[in-house]
This record gives C-alpha cells, structure tokens and sequence, in this order.
C-alpha cells in the first residue's frame, strides 16, 4: 500500500489537475486512511459487499413498495419482509416457515403466538441455504 501511495502522489504531478485522471487520484488521497484502516486493525473488512448483499433485497423491492396501496398495505407488506428476513437469519426456509405458520395461525391460542416464531419452529422445518 506505501507502494501505491507513492505511485499516486507521483502520478498526480504528471496529469493535468483539472482532469478527471486526478480528480480521482486526489479523492483516494484524500480517502487514504479509511482505505487502508484494515490495515491496522483485522476486525475491519476490506470492502463492504456484505453490508450491500444485505441491503440488496431493499433496493429491488423499491419499486415494488409503491404498490402496497396504502400505509396499512406497507404496515403488511413490512410484517412480511420482516418474517421473511428474520426466518433466513435463524436458517429457515423462508417460503417454507410461511407456509407452517399460515397453516397453524388460524387455530393457534393468541397468548401463545410466540410459540410460531422462526427459533421456536427451526427443528420442525427445512433449513435454508443463501
């Protein structure tokens, strides 16, 4: 990494400073220490693909969102996403847990509504594999 902040700076003094070849160089230079903070410190990822991996379900169901209809349809629809990620998080099949609870919920005591959460139910359903 000292080898390529050299190669930078070095760089820099030879392109035109109003072009986009040293826009780009300054900003990395001007970036340099979060750039290289996993460097120093190992709990520190070197990119941030899996926080955009996460957030990816968010940004292709945007559009989507806008068809919930009112602001109870959204109030549903995140129910939903929210079951959905959580049943992933504890390993479940998700299209799987919703079925188990949508055939259970009907008869089901209210009192004991928790008893259909993902970690209560995990042994009885297939797991899930990202």
């Amino acid at each position: 990494m000292n080898d390529f902040e050299l190669w930078l700076r070095s760089t820099l003094s030879m392109v035109s400073q109003k072009g986009d070849t040293a826009k780009a160089i300054n900003y990395l230079l001007n970036q340099w220490q979060a750039l290289t903070l996993f460097i120093d410190d190992g709990a520190v990822e070197i990119d941030n693909n899996a926080a955009e991996r996460a957030l990816r379900a968010v940004a292709l169901g945007r559009k989507n969102f806008l068809h919930f209809g009112s602001d109870s349809g959204g109030e549903r629809g995140a129910a939903i996403y929210t079951l959905v990620a959580t049943a992933k998080l504890n390993g479940l099949d998700p299209e799987a847990y919703l079925r188990h609870v949508l055939s259970c919920i009907a008869d089901h005591p209210v009192n004991q509504i928790s008893e259909l959460l993902p970690w209560a139910v995990a042994d009885q359903l297939p797991s899930y594999a990202a």
